[in-house]
């Protein structure tokens, strides 16, 4: 088993490949990421940041180079096979929550539990314990119209963390916010991911949000280099 939970090695990545229009997004982005690491991924918009989480949490493939998630190299595996690391090792939060509207806080994060072979009663006891970790217990039977924009992520970033996965990708996942809400979701998460000892990739266009983690790369000409 690796130390490692997210090795990205030589990821290179293009658009219409070998047409007169191609884009190349990635040209050998490397990236390591240990367990309880939080590292920040910085670059301006259009750059590729999403591509890179989409193909670091096996939503995407690459043209070449390697992902591998907790010591497995992920390139040769079925698709099958790869979405069942996804669902018990990834855990994704987006800009947009992405909440099912139909269903209820606690059924949003029951819902992934269930799909993943939890049982019923475990998968409620443990959304009503992650809901109650960022302080929206008491909404769990709220449908998302019901809450506010910050309820609204919070409830997100309990189900991405439904699973406990050990790898956390997020896609500027206070991004919607106002300032004030961005900095009270911010630290529910980091407190999260420090409770949990997860490793966690966070994209984001906020520097002051950037400092507070352990670490930032820049997605710059393709590849990752230190901030």
């Amino acid at each position: 088993m690796s130390d490692l939970t997210l090795r990205l090695t030589d990821l290179t990545k293009s658009y219409n490949a070998g047409k007169p229009n191609e884009v190349q997004v990635l040209q050998g982005a490397s990236l390591d990421v240990a367990p309880g690491e939080v590292t920040a991924l910085v670059a301006p918009s259009g750059a590729g940041k999403s591509t890179l989480l989409h193909i670091a949490g096996l939503l995407d493939t690459s043209n070449g180079g390697t992902v591998t998630i907790n010591g497995t190299d992920m390139t040769s595996l079925s698709d099958r096979k790869r979405t069942a690391v996804r669902r018990a090792s990834v855990g994704f939060i987006y800009q947009f929550h992405h909440l099912l509207p139909e269903f209820t806080a606690l059924e949003n994060i029951v819902l992934p539990q269930l799909a993943n072979g939890v049982d019923d009663k475990a998968a409620k006891d443990r959304a009503m314990t992650l809901l109650d970790r960022v302080g929206v217990a008491e909404r769990a039977d709220h449908r998302p119209a019901a809450l506010s924009g910050g309820e609204q992520q919070r409830v997100a970033f309990c189900r991405a963390l439904a699973n406990a996965p050990s790898l956390l990708l997020a896609d500027e996942p206070t991004g919607n916010l106002d300032p004030e809400t961005s900095d009270r979701v911010f630290d529910a998460l980091m407190s999260l991911v420090r409770d949990t000892g997860m490793a966690a990739l966070i994209a984001t266009h906020n520097l002051d949000l950037a400092a507070r983690m352990d670490r930032q790369v820049r997605l710059q000409g393709g590849v990752l280099v230190p901030v």
